[in-house]
């Protein structure tokens, strides 16, 4: 039987898929490399995390602390709801693959693919985003274990709570509230390379050089944007990433 050019998906489509996978899979990697080498937005929050839960055990009032919890878990419940409605969309337009293919033709710089190699650009954008609300879920859980962990941290007239007891807290309770705020980053980052994919139903040069370009940005301000140099210099967090302090701030 005749393959024709309605069931073509193409070399240069799978191609671009390859490099985009390899551009997200490749920098999530060395992002988490980085981070246990040099001074990067992760390490350096991660002290900071460790420094604010330190000071609650000196609080007795903690309703801010709270509210500062439950803000950033408001974050990502957010974006976990705008994943439920992209899905939404991608689903019905993975139904009207015809009538989206009909509009991107009135693109003049738009590359007209076949039908099936339309629904494979839909059916990964559906992965991506089905990622994505994973990840957001799965960090909003994790702000919630941090938010009993700083329900149960010992008053500071607790004298059943040793100085080892307060010390672990502040690393361990440090680390629940990295390792959501990481799930969240990660969620972040699964948005940033969506809009990359967004460029390969217009042209798949776009959409490779898109993915070049998210990479980039987001190298740029993971480890060269002035709100790191700015998150450093605050109590010289940046002088005091000690040898332990990167072991704790792995992902």
């Amino acid at each position: 039987m005749e393959t024709t050019n309605e069931e073509v998906i193409g070399l240069l489509n799978w191609a671009s898929l390859g490099w985009f996978l390899f551009c997200w899979i490749a920098y999530s990697t060395f992002a988490k490399y980085m981070a246990r080498k040099t001074a990067s937005l992760s390490s350096v929050m991660h002290v900071h995390r460790i420094n604010w839960m330190r000071r609650v055990l000196t609080r007795e009032i903690r309703v801010a602390d709270a509210t500062l919890m439950a803000n950033v878990e408001r974050n990502a419940n957010f974006f976990a709801s705008s994943c439920v409605l992209v899905l939404a969309g991608l689903l019905t337009a993975l139904t009207a693959v015809h009538e989206v293919r009909d509009l991107l033709a009135k693109v003049s710089f738009a590359t007209i693919d076949s039908i099936l190699a339309m629904e494979l650009k839909i059916v990964v954008m559906i992965c991506v985003f089905i990622y994505a609300f994973f990840t957001f879920t799965w960090s909003m859980r994790q702000f919630g274990f941090a938010s009993v962990i700083l329900g149960a941290a010992p008053m500071p007239d607790d004298k059943d709570a040793t100085a080892s007891d307060r010390r672990s807290y502040a690393i361990y309770g440090a680390k629940v509230i990295d390792q959501a705020s990481h799930s969240y980053n990660n969620g972040l980052r699964t948005f940033y390379f969506s809009l990359a994919l967004l460029m390969w139903f217009v042209n798949t040069w776009f959409f490779m050089v898109g993915t070049a370009v998210v990479v980039g940005v987001l190298y740029e301000r993971e480890f060269l944007s002035r709100s790191l140099k700015s998150l450093k210099m605050i109590e010289n967090v940046g002088d005091k990433l000690t040898r332990d302090d990167k072991e704790l701030s792995k992902y």
